[in-house]
């Protein structure tokens, strides 16, 4: 018993300084919150109170976290006013006020939350708190959208995280933001934009279902997961997410290109040609849907077809190289599977035509293409020898010789 006294004695011994400390720093700081004066300074002594590891009791005082709001609260009121006035303030300090007293207020209220010795929970200051602050939540969003303007993806996905998050937090649950906020979707958006900024999948894909709710700019959050897909090397969820941008957004240039891609690396062109079609619904002029409709039809062998769409192309435009090229090689080929029915008198007249056509077209492709002699190359030669032009010939095979 005599011993337990002691160790008492001991604890309270070590206790009591700790106490007296806390309770010095706490009045200092509401000195100084009082006086309207050195409110840094007030709020730094309870940031050192929270950091002590020595007295992990601090964290578990609702009077440090009280004082600590109160003090940056008074530097927003100060800088607030200042602003008003139109006077000199850092505008980025400004709203990193208004995030640390969301932060101050939230860590305050789970403390504030903790049932009594009677298992009630009754918070304090819930209430209180929730009211003003929401009238400040607002900072949250344009504080955000300040960041993005300074490029400061970092800063302005905390902004936009903490806005979006509010409709989570206790502190804040009579106010259902997540039903009667209009901008929390576009606050979604631009968090989406800032992980994408950041390459950062697991952010970017973070709000990506709130995002989708501003029909605005949901083309633009469709290429953003996409990309965080691509990250992650999520190849399902990419495809998906690529299908459905182009179901949605057929005229964004982003998803059909990299879906008929997709499709033509697996040699799948009938599904390429199925996308074209798609396209082409939405926008029959398209260049970059025709283009890859000219190519498919090429793979598929389907070669009048081919022609057509290609000569479709160069009506609107004709400097596209790959149009010419496409054309000629359907010629070539063409040539080639009669050559190996190896009948050559009786299609003698038919070969010369086909090698005939053939000919301008893969010269105005070398003409617009010029650094890709391996496709010209080999193609020309061969027009060259079958019609007989000795001069043209020469200069090819010439050429091919030097590039092995």
């Amino acid at each position: 018993m005599k011993k337990q006294k002691i160790l008492i004695l001991l604890l309270l011994t070590m206790i009591t300084p700790c106490l007296w400390a806390q309770k010095k720093e706490l009045s200092q700081a509401r000195s100084y919150i009082k006086s309207g004066k050195d409110l840094e300074k007030a709020e730094k002594l309870m940031v050192d109170l929270l950091a002590d590891s020595a007295n992990p009791a601090n964290r578990e005082n609702t009077k440090v976290y009280l004082t600590w709001l109160d003090a940056v609260r008074g530097q927003f009121n100060a800088a607030n006013e200042k602003l008003y006035l139109k006077q000199n303030y850092d505008t980025a300090a400004f709203f990193n006020l208004t995030l640390k007293m969301y932060d101050i207020a939230t860590a305050l209220d789970s403390l504030d939350m903790r049932p009594d010795s009677k298992g009630r929970i009754k918070p304090l200051y819930r209430n209180t708190h929730a009211a003003w602050l929401n009238q400040l939540r607002p900072n949250l969003y344009y504080g955000g959208t300040y960041m993005v303007r300074m490029n400061d993806y970092e800063k302005a996905f905390n902004y936009f995280d903490r806005y979006i998050n509010t409709y989570k937090q206790p502190l804040f649950s009579g106010y259902q933001y997540a039903t009667n906020d209009s901008l929390i979707s576009q606050a979604a958006y631009w968090a989406t934009l800032c992980g994408f900024k950041l390459h950062d999948a697991a952010r970017t894909l973070r709000f990506r279902e709130l995002a989708m709710r501003d029909k605005e700019k949901e083309k633009y959050t469709l290429q953003y997961v996409c990309e965080a897909y691509l990250l992650q090397n999520n190849e399902d969820a990419y495809q998906a997410t690529l299908r459905k941008g182009f179901e949605q957004y057929p005229d964004y240039p982003y998803f059909f290109p990299r879906l008929a891609d997709y499709y033509k690396a697996q040699g799948r062109n009938d599904i390429v040609l199925e996308l074209a079609e798609a396209g082409l619904k939405s926008n029959a002029d398209s260049t970059l849907v025709l283009l890859a409709k000219s190519i498919a039809l090429l793979n598929l062998n389907r070669y009048d077809e081919c022609i057509e769409v290609s000569k479709q192309l160069l009506a609107t435009n004709d400097q596209q190289p790959e149009p010419y090229f496409n054309i000629s090689t359907c010629y070539l080929n063409q040539a080639l599977a009669i050559e190996q029915l190896n009948e050559p008198r009786k299609n003698r007249l038919k070969l010369t035509k086909l090698y005939t056509d053939a000919c301008p077209y893969m010269e105005k492709y070398r003409e617009l293409a010029p650094a890709d002699s391996q496709r010209w190359g080999p193609a020309l030669y061969r027009i060259y020898l079958h019609l007989n032009k000795g001069k043209q010939f020469e200069e090819i095979d010439r050429l091919m010789r030097k590039a092995k």
